[in-house]
């Protein structure tokens, strides 16, 4: 039987996958990336899951990919691989992914962490892209998503030294959406997506969706693709329980129609 090396528990709409290789500092090899693919396409098509947060235990989020795996590699192996068809089949996860990090996040873990949705940090948290000390660069979106997030000058001290971020910092350069204490990082996590998940559903698909689009195209495509989801909202019954309970000053009930 195969290790698991990713754990899930859901409840209430919202899904727990967590890391599960501690032993290693949960590195990030092509099995877990597998499983952990997997997993979150699994969550993605479970109507009973309306949001997903990923953990890697209160000590460390994921350290990195999984070195010993790489250390005879040839160029043939790395292409021939498909080492990140796994991080492809992630980014097409519609369901908002929040990663609740504690500890290190760095390499592939730092990408991990900036391919979610919504990044929720400890004040343990580290998060830094040291394969130059190696010879070797960011290969799974460090040198792009982490310059979207943080502005050129950072990202290229980040990458050309090695040198990680603090909590604190990468709170004050937008790479991350809060730092709470270490002991309640996860609840935290938890409590942002259970706020999500009551949510109407088609609508959080549809906004994150239009979210990444600012990262991808032009200003005036993504105004447009933003009015076009706009205006499809307006033929589901979640728009209309939505201004009727607003109306009526109650809760609304959404059921993703």
């Amino acid at each position: 039987m195969a290790e698991d090396h990713v754990l899930l528990k859901v409840d209430n709409g919202v899904a727990l996958v967590t890391l599960n290789r501690p032993q290693v500092l949960n590195a990030l090899s092509q099995a877990l990336m597998e499983q952990l693919a997997a997993t979150l396409e699994g969550c993605d098509r479970d109507a009973a899951v309306r949001c997903l947060v990923l953990w890697g235990g209160p000590r460390v989020f994921a350290a990195g990919a999984d070195v010993r795996e790489m250390a005879d590699a040839t160029v043939a192996d790395v292409v021939t691989s498909y080492r990140f068809e796994q991080w492809m089949r992630i980014r097409r996860v519609a369901k908002p992914i929040i990663a609740a990090v504690s500890g290190y996040a760095l390499g592939g873990g730092c990408e991990l962490a900036m391919l979610c949705d919504i990044i929720v940090a400890s004040e343990t948290a580290q998060f830094g892209q040291p394969e130059i000390r190696l010879g070797l660069m960011p290969g799974a979106g460090g040198t792009q998503r982490l310059t979207r997030a943080v502005g050129k000058s950072r990202a290229m001290e980040m990458v050309l030294t090695g040198r990680a971020l603090t909590a604190q910092e990468a709170l004050a350069a937008g790479l991350v959406a809060r730092v709470v204490p270490a002991e309640v990082c996860l609840d935290e996590a938890m409590r942002v997506a259970a706020e999500i998940a009551r949510q109407a559903p088609v609508a959080v698909r549809l906004a994150k969706e239009a979210v990444l689009q600012a990262y991808e195209t032009s200003l005036e495509a993504g105004l447009a693709h933003e009015r076009r989801s706009f205006h499809a909202l307006f033929g589901t019954e979640d728009k209309r329980e939505g201004v009727r309970a607003f109306l009526e000053k109650r809760r609304p009930e959404f059921h993703g129609r």
